[in-house]
């Protein structure tokens, strides 16, 4: 079964066959905090935990692969570099103070593979491989982009630096340390994983980077500044798949022209669902995601609607729904239809 999504997958990437559907199923956990320290401190109850989550969804009928990581936040990289963290019951990491300028620029000496959470990732991995459940794959950590990176470990300074004219040299040097701290991890992440560089889950890119901070900036700040960083961290990789929550059309706009940027996942709900198709479909970029119900949709006029639009705008699609059913027959019978849809 595996196998036969894994195929799914490489069709949709090629621009063949149908948009793809992940599939939720009612039995499927949904991801809690409580505990959470615990888990963070100890690989095994953190597999356990994330394994809970993916094994209803081996025999679903879904187009979404299985999939666990060692869910350490967004503190992994930092923290793999000395910044402190805070991690208190229900919540999930926050990063501590951020470090001085001559801390930042000590990163470029710091050896990721020994670092606490990466070894914690790493024992992670190796209690996925030895436990033989084939079905489910590994997957990164979160190990955020290149400025979300710049901004926990320099802290709010970075918005008022990065429209400084005097202080433009240090943001470059800043950017520059957390490009190659990125793709430290990134590389190393992939070789724990046995992956190859160009290609991870997702067979068409082999980078995911997330970029929230991103949102806050102008038009001008992110063509000039920061996606030149985004396309500097993931074209070792043969381009790689983007994230931010938020809204920032320009963002969303520029991210889609880029031939690096395969596609992007975002909040749809932010913003109008057919602009957000449209600007796909000229690109080539997928949208990967959820896109929000309107009122007293079920999950077939849900499924409809969102199936009509793709064929009018001619995007691609992965689709993470609004709404769908408990049962398995009528999960398959949404699976279905949103293939005939969009194929």
């Amino acid at each position: 079964m595996l196998e036969n999504k894994k195929e799914a997958h490489e069709r949709f990437w090629r621009g063949e066959g149908p948009c793809l559907i992940l599939m939720p199923t009612c039995l499927a956990e949904t991801y809690d905090t409580e505990g959470y320290p615990a888990r963070f401190a100890d690989p095994r109850l953190m597999w356990e935990a994330e394994m809970r989550r993916a094994r209803p969804l081996i025999d679903w009928p879904t187009d979404g692969i299985p999939t666990v990581r060692p869910n350490l936040g967004v503190v992994f990289v930092p923290a793999i570099v000395g910044q402190d963290y805070i991690v208190r019951e229900g919540q999930m990491p926050w990063p501590g103070a951020p470090l001085s300028e001559d801390a930042i620029r000590a990163v470029r000496g710091v050896d990721v593979r020994g670092a606490e959470l990466m070894q914690r990732a790493e024992a992670f991995y190796a209690i996925h491989a030895d436990s033989g459940e084939t079905e489910v794959v590994a997957y990164h950590p979160d190990t955020q982009g290149v400025l979300d990176n710049a901004h926990l470990l320099y802290g709010n300074a970075i918005f008022c630096d990065a429209i400084d004219p005097a202080r433009q040299e240090w943001m470059s040097e800043l950017l520059d340390i957390c490009l190659d701290l990125y793709l430290r991890v990134s590389r190393y992440l992939k070789r724990l994983l046995g992956e190859t560089q160009s290609a991870m889950v997702h067979p068409h890119a082999g980078a995911r980077a997330s970029e929230d901070t991103a949102i806050l900036y102008s038009p001008e700040t992110i063509r000039d500044l920061i996606l030149p960083y985004v396309e500097r961290s993931v074209a070792p990789f043969g381009g790689g798949f983007a994230h931010f929550c938020g809204r920032n059309e320009a963002l969303f706009e520029q991210l889609c022209r880029s031939p690096l940027i395969r596609a992007i996942d975002l909040q749809p709900g932010m913003h109008a669902t057919r602009w957000l198709l449209e600007r796909c479909a000229e690109s080539g970029t997928a949208l990967y995601g959820r896109i929000p119900a309107e009122p007293g949709e079920d999950w077939r006029t849900h499924t409809h609607r969102l199936g009509r639009l793709i064929q009018e705008t001619g995007a691609r699609c992965i689709l993470s729904p609004e709404v769908f059913p408990d049962t398995r027959d009528e999960c398959a019978a949404m699976r279905d239809l949103w293939h005939d849809l969009t194929a």
